[in-house]
């Protein structure tokens, strides 16, 4: 994910200029990449399996990778009432796309997920986290992006959804589903500051740009496929008129 002055394409010639067009399109440019295949992953049990009993809104941030197609799985799952892209882990004054794209801020591209537990529980959210959103097992890294802007992170207020995650991190380690270690960090008390509103809904609003076509929509699909239940056709979209 760059500025359109870096633009990274796979594939031969005629894909170069493919990517070359949308970029400048669109005004941006993204390093553009085929998606790996999704792994499916079981579902939490014992200390990983919260449950939240009584509420209506329970919130928790995912970083993992380029937030585009992390707010576009998130907007089309069941009980999620909103999914907004933003940035963590750094200070207010480097929350901005520019400073954040170097790497050396701190803060890592995010999406906070707002929620419904009684519609969809934690234990589910993290299990489409870790399956059909990014790779666990990529260090500061999501397929054609690189650097700790792109690490695989969770950021949870409440201390029993710290706990949850950490609980599931070692199950999935156990199972054996990936061939690597997880690099999934877990964390807590970080401000999210929401991003530009050219981010928001970016996976709905361009769904023809390369990247989305290649890295992201893949994702949806595997999310629709995987997880029928949870699935919704039309995505919670983020209203954008009071966003930077």
């Amino acid at each position: 994910m760059k500025i359109a002055t870096e633009k990274w394409v796979a594939g031969g010639i005629a894909m170069a200029v493919a990517g070359l067009l949308v970029a400048m399109a669109l005004g941006m440019g993204r390093p553009v990449q085929a998606a790996p295949a999704k792994v499916p992953v079981p579902a939490a049990t014992g200390a990983a399996d919260l449950h939240q009993p009584g509420m209506r809104h329970a919130r928790v941030v995912f970083a993992g990778g380029c937030f585009w197609g992390v707010q576009g799985v998130f907007q089309h799952v069941k009980g999620v009432q909103s999914a907004v892209s933003g940035y963590i882990g750094g200070s207010a004054a480097d929350a901005h796309y520019a400073r954040v794209s170097s790497g050396t801020t701190g803060h890592a591209e995010a999406v906070q997920v707002t929620y419904d537990p009684a519609q969809v529980s934690y234990a589910q959210l993290m299990q489409v986290f870790f399956s059909v959103v990014h790779d666990p097992t990529q260090l500061n890294r999501q397929g054609p992006d690189h650097g700790s802007q792109y690490r695989s992170a969770i950021y949870a207020d409440d201390a029993g959804m710290r706990a949850a995650s950490l609980a599931y991190i070692a199950q999935l380690q156990r199972s054996g589903v990936f061939p690597a270690p997880l690099a999934t960090r877990v964390d807590g008390g970080k401000a999210f500051y929401v991003a530009e509103g050219y981010h928001q809904n970016y996976l709905a609003l361009h769904p023809d740009a390369l990247y989305v076509r290649i890295n992201d929509l893949p994702k949806v699909e595997a999310l629709r496929q995987q997880y029928p239940a949870l699935y919704r056709q039309t995505p919670q979209l983020m209203m954008t008129v009071s966003v930077r």
